[in-house]
């Protein structure tokens, strides 16, 4: 249970919601409707949203849009517990990761085992993301698609002005970054926001050590492994990949949104932009195309390894008014012509574990690799921190909080955030009662 809810909190909650309930059912309603609160701001992401807004409206539901800015859903999360607390909770509400589990825990979410039933979602979904949905042997979220963040995107037109390849290696991506700053390009758009860079850091976790390891740092949360030599690596790597953001017209380290960062990739302004698949999806929103304009592979070293977060919807009970309509969208969530046409806008691909050749022909490279990938199981699975899959907020923010530390700041070093970050590390667990 989150530590900011205390037993008195929820009572009161419970009581305004019954107090509401009484009042809505005094008042007649037309068109039935559902007030969604999310994270999704940007071009493509309102793009995906007015979709699902599209869909639904087919089925004569409308969606009452509570869209919240700030990177990483963190805005997001305060309005959502502001919202609850006050007695006002959204129908249904963007949450993900560990996070679905602790509203679960209050008895606040809706259970959706009938649709799930019905759907036979324990078949057709992956499996890493039927689990994510299960609390205590119920289904307590719908899911809409699968996330990969070990993408390395370029812009096609320098890369062939420059006669480079695409990077397979960490040598090929020195070569072209070295290229790229002898023509006094920005080889690589990055922001010192504080999820950016540490979302650029755990893809060279990810590559030094691999999904075994990664899991060791962030979902065991082993002190141990924060002083592994792989982990020095990935410290070291982080530090030169900060010089190469530097070049150019960009003289200066400075903080900058994702959706910036793509516009300067579409100008030529940078060469290459570490980040997630919801950055291809903003390209494409531009107008931008896929093997002419950009091209996107997988970080270096990361080929067969897939770095993953999973947007979901929960549905607040409230007094179960709504149940109806929100067990509707749930199962709208993941028919096949939202599952297609939802991921192709957001960048993300489906949570379906099958799909038929024609939805797999639909599929760009980078989908069909990512899509792939995943489906091959927990073994080449990652999940992220930065995006809320490996652990908790508390943990997540201050890990977040120290590597972004340590890439602004020189006099670190590394053997230093190391020492840092593992005595952090053990006395977060000792907080908790979690022992190695």
């Amino acid at each position: 249970m989150p530590s900011w809810w205390s037993k008195q909190q929820v009572f009161e909650y419970k009581a305004k919601i019954t107090a509401l309930g009484l009042l809505l059912c005094t008042q007649a309603y037309g068109a039935e409707s559902v007030d969604v609160l999310h994270w999704w701001t940007s071009a493509s992401e309102r793009g995906a949203a007015r979709f699902l807004q599209n869909k639904l409206l087919e089925d004569k539901i409308e969606w009452h849009d509570a869209a919240i800015p700030g990177g990483g859903g963190i805005g997001a999360m305060r309005v959502l517990k502001s919202r609850v607390l006050a007695g006002k909770q959204p129908s249904v509400a963007q949450l993900i990761g560990p996070a679905i589990a602790e509203w679960a825990d209050l008895g606040l979410i809706l259970e959706l085992d009938n649709v799930a039933k019905a759907n036979a979602w324990n078949k057709t979904l992956s499996p890493t993301v039927q689990q994510l949905l299960q609390h205590r042997e119920h289904t307590v979220a719908a899911p809409l698609g699968v996330h990969r963040i070990n993408n390395l995107y370029y812009n096609v037109k320098l890369f062939r002005q420059l006669g480079l390849a695409e990077p397979r290696t960490m040598d090929d991506f020195k070569r072209a970054a070295l290229r790229l700053a002898a023509a006094n390009i920005t080889p690589l758009g990055q922001s010192t926001e504080a999820w950016q860079v540490a979302t650029l850091f755990e893809t060279l976790v990810l590559a030094e050590g691999g999904p075994s390891f990664y899991r060791d740092l962030f979902v065991n949360r082993s002190a141990t492994a924060y002083l592994d030599p792989r982990f020095a690596r990935a410290l070291n790597r982080l530090r030169q990949m900060r010089a190469y953001t530097t070049f150019g017209n960009n003289k200066a380290v400075r903080e900058q949104t994702w959706t910036e960062i793509a516009q300067q990739l579409a100008n030529g302004q940078v060469g290459m932009v570490i980040m997630g698949d919801w950055f291809k999806g903003e390209l494409l929103t531009m107008g931008q195309k896929l093997d002419s304009d950009f091209a996107c592979t997988t970080v270096p070293n990361t080929q067969n390894y897939h770095l993953y977060s999973i947007d979901t919807f929960v549905m607040f009970t409230g007094d179960y008014t709504q149940q109806g309509v929100q067990e509707k969208m749930a199962q709208m969530m993941l028919s096949p012509a939202v599952q297609q046409g939802y991921n192709r806008i957001k960048g993300s691909v489906p949570v379906l574990r099958d799909l038929d050749r024609k939805a797999v022909a639909a599929l760009d490279r980078c989908a069909a690799s990512s899509w792939q990938t995943f489906n091959r199981g927990k073994q080449v699975q990652a999940p992220s921190l930065v995006h809320r899959m490996a652990t908790d907020e508390k943990f997540k923010d201050a890990i977040v909080a120290q590597i972004q530390k340590f890439y602004l700041d020189d006099s670190i070093s590394v053997s230093d955030n190391q020492q840092r970050m593992s005595a952090m590390v053990r006395a977060l667990n000792i907080q908790e009662g979690n022992n190695e």
